[in-house]
């Protein structure tokens, strides 16, 4: 499903932005309303996430969900679009610039899911719901948990400073969350995307992210968070030497999650990669 900013101006240049592990269109809502006035923005929801069905084949892997993304800008007729992905949705964003240039104007990635063999113990607990089984065993031991408690987690994870999201934001992520407990494909479409994530980090050849980075021909915006306990900030040096051309943001209060903490300064970044004005190492305080 592809969701439209409805107070958007369809004749402005198209974008498509790509959420993360776990995520949903509704994860851009405030950046889309930033950039409201430079950009007709399409926000989608990758098969089995959101208001997306799953996929018919079973497929969560990040060709498919790339295949997707390619389909829905192909769909809209606009040619290139400004092309926007967080986390895994950074790692479907980086392929599809990679196979098909001519649909990528430009590239920002934030906090973007690729490869990174070290180890954090903060990720531990997702990278387990890949695992076969062990998704379903952990989900029926946090039965009891309140869809609150589950999204008071995910906050905790995912934001830099989890006590400024505001009780209308948070009683919003509860109740997406609660809707989507009641989904039967919910943990599947979650324990094979992670699955399909841990997988693409240890594609090689023509396949691997990181060869794929090195071919993207579009201007790229890159953006970390310093509190980011799920991608390591210090990443975004390998990536700014091998995207060819690329630009770094870094935020630091920010976490996982950078266009919902910091969507003003995010959309800044990415009107001065238009501009040309983003210097290759930015760091926004």
């Amino acid at each position: 499903m592809v969701r439209r900013d409805a107070l958007g101006d369809a004749d402005l240049p198209p974008a498509m932005m790509i959420h993360g592990l776990g995520g949903s269109s509704l994860n851009w809502t405030e950046l889309a309303a930033e950039l409201r006035s430079d950009l007709s923005v399409e926000l989608i929801d990758l098969p089995g996430f959101g208001y997306s069905a799953p996929p018919r084949n079973g497929d969560y892997s990040i060709s498919a969900h790339c295949r997707a993304v390619e389909g829905a800008i192909l769909s809209l007729r606009k040619g290139p679009v400004h092309l926007f992905g967080n986390s895994m949705g950074g790692a479907v964003a980086t392929r599809l610039a990679a196979r098909r240039p001519d649909l990528v104007r430009t590239l920002t990635l934030i906090s973007p899911a690729l490869p990174d063999l070290r180890v954090r113990p903060s990720v531990l607990p997702t990278a387990l719901l890949g695992v076969p089984g062990v998704g379903r065993a952990l989900l029926r031991i946090s039965r009891n948990m309140t869809p609150e408690e589950r999204t008071r987690m995910s906050i905790a994870m995912m934001y830099g400073n989890p006590g400024a999201v505001g009780e209308k934001a948070f009683a919003d992520a509860a109740a997406e969350y609660r809707r989507r407990l009641e989904l039967p494909y919910m943990m599947d479409a979650f324990s094979h995307s992670t699955r399909s994530v841990i997988g693409a980090y240890l594609e090689r050849g023509s396949r691997a992210l990181w060869r794929q980075a090195a071919e993207v021909r579009a201007s790229t915006l890159l953006v970390y968070g310093r509190r980011d306990r799920l991608v390591d900030p210090r990443m975004a040096k390998r990536a700014t030497e091998t995207f060819p051309d690329a630009r770094l943001l870094v935020v630091p209060d920010s976490g996982h999650v950078a266009m919902l903490e910091h969507p003003r300064v995010v959309a800044r970044g990415f009107r001065e990669l238009l501009d040309g004005a983003l210097s290759p190492s930015n760091v926004v305080g």
